[in-house]
């Protein structure tokens, strides 16, 4: 049976954050695993690009960021710098994985289920709304176009914050591990419609218009699960292209044709298309394409910098206490009204100071920070930069504080991820989930 959940609580009390049926925790823990490592990488290249900006050689960093390598684009605003490639290019994996993953979720995953979907959006719209009131807060006063960046402090990169957990060695239980996922998934789609909506400038509507022609396209062929590479990559290019020229941010071009891709398996079908495709596409999205757009997007020069200046910046101090404060205080408190309303009570292995620590790891917000900060000042603005610093101190200080409060908990963490994973008899599947179904 592969579809075993774990055992029952007493009858009538509905518990949060309980692990769910093998299949979906099987499928957490391969994204985990291949985000972990990615979210590694992704440091790796922020770390270069700081070191590279602050060193003797740092114009050399900024010149390769600013090199055009097709410079006779200009018909459909191809003539992109390499950081523009990255931002614009490389993320639309990034979001075509998002896409499947969206998709997926909202059919099958977690998000199908209101009961289990309702927690996770309801803490996502708390730490999406906290953070941008707390932004605005500190930039209304100020004037200016400060307040175009009221979105920044509202992204979790799970990635990032996967890569902490491995730093410190922080054995989440699986209903932990599953909650940050799933609320990061609701982010991410509510930061695809903030980009749509809120950062498209000089909408054209005719490319816009003939990038349904390629999406159609692509649909048709995965609908009927033609993976034809050479087929499905140059229609692909296409719509990105044409979303780019319509003055879109052409990552949106990637959710939707994500969204195209079928989850429901057919007969005979070992696994549904969507998963096929995002176990190929989430090791070049999680090894490369957000890993090279962090090394264009972080790098910031402050030798010499006017550090009084900085700090006492309303943006800056908009997004730091955004990330931190605001993320914190949105999920904690809309996840401690949901259970108040709803008379739920956390599951018996997870304690408030858990989910603290899980709150404070959801206000690393870098790689779509970063990118929102360049929609919202433009490249190479003083402004952007002083995001860059930012977004990159918000981040390291929720990292820190989340580590202390999870470190402290780590010999109970251990505990429950060896009753989670123990199969006495040896059949691939724990336990645990070869007990009666439970009411989640």
């Amino acid at each position: 049976m592969s579809d075993r959940t774990p055992p029952p609580t007493p009858t009538g009390l509905r518990r949060l954050l309980q692990p769910s049926s093998w299949p979906e925790a099987r499928f957490v823990g391969d994204i985990l695993r291949t985000e972990t490592v990615g979210g590694g990488l992704l440091l790796f290249g922020a770390v270069v690009a700081l070191v590279w900006a602050n060193s003797p050689w740092s114009e050399s960093y900024f010149r390769l960021g600013e090199f055009v390598p097709w410079p006779g684009g200009e018909a459909l605003h191809l003539d992109l710098d390499l950081s523009h490639w990255a931002a614009d290019g490389l993320l639309a994996i990034f979001f075509f994985v998002v896409g499947l993953e969206l998709k997926r979720e909202f059919v099958v995953g977690d998000l199908s289920n209101p009961r289990r979907a309702a927690l996770p959006i309801v803490a996502a719209i708390g730490g999406m709304v906290a953070p941008a009131l707390i932004y605005v807060a500190w930039t209304a006063g100020a004037g200016g176009e400060g307040l175009r960046g009221w979105a920044i402090p509202t992204a979790t990169d799970i990635a990032f914050a996967l890569a902490v957990l491995a730093v410190i060695s922080s054995h989440l239980p699986l209903g932990l591990r599953a909650f940050l996922l799933t609320l990061a998934v609701v982010d991410d789609l509510f930061a695809i419609t903030i980009i749509a909506l809120f950062y498209t400038d000089d909408l054209n509507p005719l490319p816009l218009i003939a990038t349904i022609v390629p999406i159609l396209a692509f649909a048709f062929l995965v609908q009927r699960r033609k993976t034809w590479w050479w087929a499905l990559i140059p229609l692909a290019a296409v719509a990105w292209t044409l979303m780019h020229a319509s003055g879109v941010h052409a990552t949106v071009a990637g959710v939707i044709l994500g969204f195209t891709v079928p989850v429901l398996r057919r007969d005979r079908e070992g696994v549904c298309l969507a998963e096929k495709l995002e176990h190929r596409w989430r090791p070049i999205s999680a090894g490369f394409a957000v890993p090279v757009f962090a090394f264009f997007a972080a790098g910031v020069a402050l030798r010499g910098a006017d550090f009084g200046e900085l700090v006492s910046d309303p943006i800056v101090l908009g997004v730091v206490t955004g990330l931190v404060v605001g993320k914190t205080v949105g999920i904690l408190g809309f996840t401690y009204l949901f259970s108040r309303f709803t008379r739920a009570e956390l599951d018996s292995d997870i304690t408030w100071t858990d989910l603290l620590g899980v709150a404070l790891l959801a206000g690393i917000g870098f790689t779509v920070s970063l990118l929102i900060g360049e929609l919202a000042f433009g490249s190479g603005s003083e402004a952007n930069d002083h995001v860059k610093a930012a977004v990159l101190t918000g981040s390291l200080t929720a990292a820190v504080l989340s580590s202390i409060v999870l470190i402290r908990r780590n010999r109970v963490y251990r505990r429950l991820r060896e009753e989670e994973t123990r199969d006495v008899d040896a059949d691939g599947i724990p336990d645990i989930y070869q007990q009666p179904a439970r009411e989640t």
